[in-house]
């Protein structure tokens, strides 16, 4: 039999959403438990056993697991010190961010299927922990649930997320986002694998469908689209900021992934805010 979890259990005095930590012991679970609560698991510390319906993987420092109502689960430490953070979230704060977030769609705790997984490197596991500690210490409520949710949220919809990426292009990829590595095409991202720029793009390939070349001219295009719209920099500028001094290949790539010129681009959607005439 199944052992079911409630918020109302655990979410007390008005409060929307619990954080705890616990170092878990190397003994199988029994049964799987279930929850009426979403929860976010990260591990902090060795490896962990995770066991579901259809099987078990192991776990490893900075794998995060999102989890909805109606998927049981269970953990076991694997050697010593096996600590996990556990985030209990009341479905109202889930259910309020996936209608006023619509992109969030099929990802992280919106996910279908089985439980949505993501990885956060030694940096990223850093500031996640310095905002459970924020987090601890706030009441709890709505404000604190989102202000806590929200930047991981943002953060990993930028990231392309399937359950069998391996951790170094999942890395790879989110630094990609970075203008000091973008700036150097293909061969930014391809240097932060420290791996063969042909193993690279077979594993892109595999499982993103994209080049290293589409997937990093994507983040310059849509940094270009935003500069654009934002600053009246030349537009030679942009292009050079995008790490693509060729004004010809650059026209290319921005009409190829907005439809427009990028002067065209600027007029339909640049707005003066700050000083309008």
């Amino acid at each position: 039999m199944t052992l079911i979890l409630h918020h109302r259990d655990i979410l007390q005095n008005g409060t929307q959403i619990h954080l705890a930590r616990a170092t878990l012991t190397p003994a199988r679970p029994k049964s799987l438990h279930d929850h009426d609560f979403f929860e976010l698991v990260w591990v902090q510390n060795g490896k962990v056993r995770h066991h579901l319906p259809e099987g078990a993987e192991t776990l490893t420092e900075g794998d995060v697991i999102f989890l909805r109502p109606g998927q049981p689960h269970g953990l076991q430490g694997r050697g010593d010190h096996a600590l996990v953070v556990s985030v209990c979230i009341h479905p109202d704060i889930i259910k309020g961010l996936g209608k006023r977030y619509p992109h969030l769609k099929g990802r992280l705790f919106w996910s279908t299927g089985g439980p949505a997984k993501a990885f956060r490197n030694m940096g990223q596991l850093a500031a996640l922990n310095h905002q459970a500690g924020v987090l601890e210490r706030s009441r709890c409520d709505v404000l604190a649930a989102e202000a806590f949710l929200l930047p991981l949220c943002s953060d990993l919809s930028t990231e392309p997320l399937t359950d069998d990426m391996p951790a170094w292009l999942r890395d790879a990829c989110h630094s990609a986002h970075d203008i000091a590595v973008f700036q150097s095409g293909a061969a930014g991202l391809v240097a932060q694998t420290g791996k063969a720029h042909a193993h690279v793009s077979r594993s892109m390939r595999k499982h993103l469908g994209l080049t290293p070349s589409d997937y990093v001219n994507q983040i310059r295009m849509s940094h270009a689209a935003r500069a654009l719209t934002t600053d009246d920099a030349p537009v030679s500028e942009i292009a050079s900021d995008c790490g693509i001094p060729n004004m010809s290949h650059f026209h290319k790539l921005f009409r190829a992934a907005h439809g427009l010129t990028p002067l065209q681009y600027r007029q339909k959607f640049q707005r003066q805010v700050v000083q309008p005439t």
